[in-house]
């Protein structure tokens, strides 16, 4: 599966998909694969704020636990409460159904600093 050209990408494998002022973010199916089968999810609470760079939550599966990073600053206004229930909705559907959280975004120049589908998947494609 390519990575959606409609989003931007970080280094450490998480896409960002800006619409208006509000951010989605998510892990990559390249991540998912690599974490194998997810068994759970936490993210940060609604409210938080939060910078470039920031760990936002964690994914855990069978084979290892994982940082999940924002590459844009600013306050997290929704999570994905469903991942709580069926963590595997990250697997199975790691751009839209498997989304984590959403930030308003308090910088929109940090999104176009982020790698481009086609940067992402030179790197890791």
């Amino acid at each position: 599966m390519a990575a959606p050209d409609d989003r931007r990408y970080s280094e450490s494998h998480e896409w960002h998909k800006l619409e208006g002022d509000t951010l989605t973010l998510g892990l990559t199916k390249f991540a998912v694969d690599e974490l194998t089968d997810v068994t759970y999810v936490e993210m940060k609470p609604v409210g938080q704020t939060v910078s470039a760079g920031d760990v936002v939550g964690e994914v855990e599966s069978v084979k290892a636990t994982s940082d999940v990073y924002t590459g844009v600053p600013g306050e997290i206004v929704a999570v994905n409460d469903a991942l709580e229930s069926d963590p595997a909705a990250l697997n199975n559907d790691p751009y839209e159904a498997g989304w984590l959280v959403k930030i308003k975004v308090s910088d929109p120049a940090a999104f176009e600093k982020l790698l481009s589908a086609a940067d992402y998947e030179k790197q890791h494609g």
